[in-house]
């Protein structure tokens, strides 16, 4: 997978490569509107992760020339919280999602996985981790052809374990992104429930010791 990180804020982007850069992931970085339509307009990407607010311009300027040569890449913007009207347009223009700032590494890596999927499958958003199939538009998980009984929440659980697959996922993140807003030790309490009661439903269909917990930190889900 070939992405492109346009934002010129170093250390946001340095921090957005490390955790989506890996064996099969290339990240790329461009810190201006420039620099980014030098890059866009030479290579091909899966996706391409684009700021709003650049120094030389605004972003949508990118994703307007991306559109202008037909290119298909995905398009996650990334904008501040009083950016509605920005947003709103480079979803007009064709932008395929957007996160607002500030934001987890685990719910960007979510939507960029989403947005690669969608162009890879056409549209068909279905997730293959040896056994386990992950439905997510009908919001459903099978393994082996078995259908697993999960709650809304168990659901969003799986979607963010997998979509961080072999990486560590720390319980604050994970209570932040179910909004387990309660105070921090109930929320640890029940990201520690959803957890133990997703890991028992997927053991119960014979898909066992993928989920591992990682003391003092968070969880991780790995196939191997």
């Amino acid at each position: 997978m070939n992405l492109l990180i346009v934002e010129d804020e170093r250390s946001l982007a340095e921090d957005i490569r490390a955790y989506l850069e890996g064996p099969d992931t290339r990240c790329h970085i461009a810190s201006t509107v420039s620099d980014a339509l030098d890059l866009v307009l030479d290579k091909e990407f899966d996706c391409v992760i684009l700021d709003l607010n650049l120094p030389d311009g605004n972003g949508l300027s990118v994703l307007r020339e991306m559109k202008k040569q037909g290119r298909k890449d995905g398009v996650v913007i990334v904008s501040a919280k009083d950016a509605l009207e920005d947003r709103i347009e480079g979803l007009r223009i064709g932008a395929d999602d957007y996160i607002v700032k500030p934001f987890h590494l685990a719910e960007l890596a979510v939507r960029v996985q989403a947005t690669v999927r969608r162009a890879l499958f056409d549209g068909h958003d279905l997730l293959h981790f040896d056994e386990l199939v992950i439905d997510l538009p009908a919001h459903t998980a099978k393994v082996n052809g078995i259908a697993l009984s999960l709650t809304p929440t168990e659901f969003q659980l799986l979607r963010l374990l997998t979509a961080s697959k072999d990486r560590v996922l720390p319980r604050t993140v994970i209570a932040e992104h179910l909004a387990e807003d309660a105070d921090h030790e109930r929320a640890q309490e029940l990201v520690y429930a959803h957890v133990n009661n997703l890991k028992r439903k997927l053991a119960d269909v014979g898909y066992v010791d993928r989920i591992h917990t990682v003391y003092g930190v968070g969880y991780r889900f790995s196939t191997t």
